[in-house]
């Protein structure tokens, strides 16, 4: 079985103690990290360097990281084919993006993208769909740090998680 921690839109310019305390306690044993775009510095990644890593740059990210990480990527976990995007150029909302990834990736397994901050995980017919919303250390307005963990074994298995920042 492969353990995947998935984030997205941590928006940040420098990796934070805050940041730090959230990774060790959320992605502790995930072997996998996957990053739904909007790092806005790609150097956040380097706090995953023990880990396999899979990323794509986001609409708000800098000039370096919009050069250094793709805008889409698609990679095989265990036995299942994953798509990751950060979903802000097929649409600004959920019910608009979802639909246009469904045909962009038909043969993917899993269909992985941010930008909305909105979390969720189902299944799409044969498809699992996540966004892990948002892992802002701060939490907008109180709202907790949403992340998902992606398991690959005998069967695909996606689950959405909160964490709430000291």
């Amino acid at each position: 079985m492969i353990k995947a921690g998935i984030l997205s839109d941590t928006h940040l310019t420098r990796v934070t103690t805050n940041f730090l305390h959230a990774i060790q306690q959320c992605f502790a044993d995930c072997e996998v990290i996957i990053h739904a775009g909007d790092t806005v510095d790609s150097s956040i990644m380097e706090t995953f360097a023990k880990k396999t890593v899979y990323a794509v740059h986001g609409n708000c990210c800098n000039l370096p990281t919009l050069n250094n990480l793709p805008d889409e990527l698609e990679f095989k976990l265990g036995a299942f084919r994953i798509a990751l995007t950060h979903g802000n150029r097929f649409g600004r909302h959920g019910n608009d993006i979802e639909p246009e990834l469904l045909v962009h990736f038909p043969e993917a397994d899993c269909l992985i993208y941010g930008h909305t901050h909105e979390p969720v995980c189902r299944w799409e017919k044969r498809q699992l769909i996540i966004n892990p919303g948002s892992f802002q250390t701060s939490g907008r307005y109180g709202v907790p740090c949403t992340y998902a963990i992606l398991e690959a074994g005998e069967e695909l298995k996606g689950s959405l998680r909160e964490f709430r920042p000291r």
